[in-house]
């Protein structure tokens, strides 16, 4: 049996999460150090995985101009996301899914169609509380269901 690290996280609520900002300045390297955080985590014997959220309404980068976007990098279960993925992958040398790369417009879709099938129970839906729980749900799932001690 493998041992956890010390400082290892080993229930849900003391998972660690690091985000790397930017602002909307592209080509300053921000995946780059996420990537190369992540593989110095698990060369330490910590679980990681990667999450990339994207401000854009696009629901995927798929259809977005490759001049204007850049290229995507398509996951093992075929979703079209950012290209940092890609790095992400390569560093830490483990798979993602389609559901590591979240765009604004995913999730303004998925409260949009939860609101038309009655799921606010006529509440006015609105940026907070509402887009900000879902990005929170989405990025706890993610790190839950892929067994991270960091995301």
């Amino acid at each position: 049996m493998k041992t956890r690290p010390v400082g290892a996280p080993n229930r849900e609520e003391e998972r660690r999460h690091i985000f790397v900002t930017g602002g909307v300045v592209s080509g300053l390297g921000k995946g780059i150090l996420s990537a190369s955080i992540g593989l110095l985590l698990k060369e330490r014997g910590l679980r990681v995985t990667h999450q990339k959220f994207d401000p854009y309404l696009n629901v995927d980068p798929g259809t977005m101009s490759p001049f204007q976007h850049g290229e995507v990098f398509v996951t093992d279960d075929g979703a079209e996301t950012d290209l940092d993925l890609g790095h992400y992958e390569r560093f830490t040398e483990q798979a993602l899914e389609g559901r590591n790369c979240v765009t604004s417009g995913q999730i303004y879709d998925a409260i949009i169609t939860k609101e038309r099938r009655g799921g606010f129970l006529g509440k006015t839906v609105q940026v907070i509380p509402h887009v900000t729980e879902e990005i929170k749900r989405r990025m706890l799932a993610t790190a839950r269901d892929q067994d991270a001690d960091v995301n």
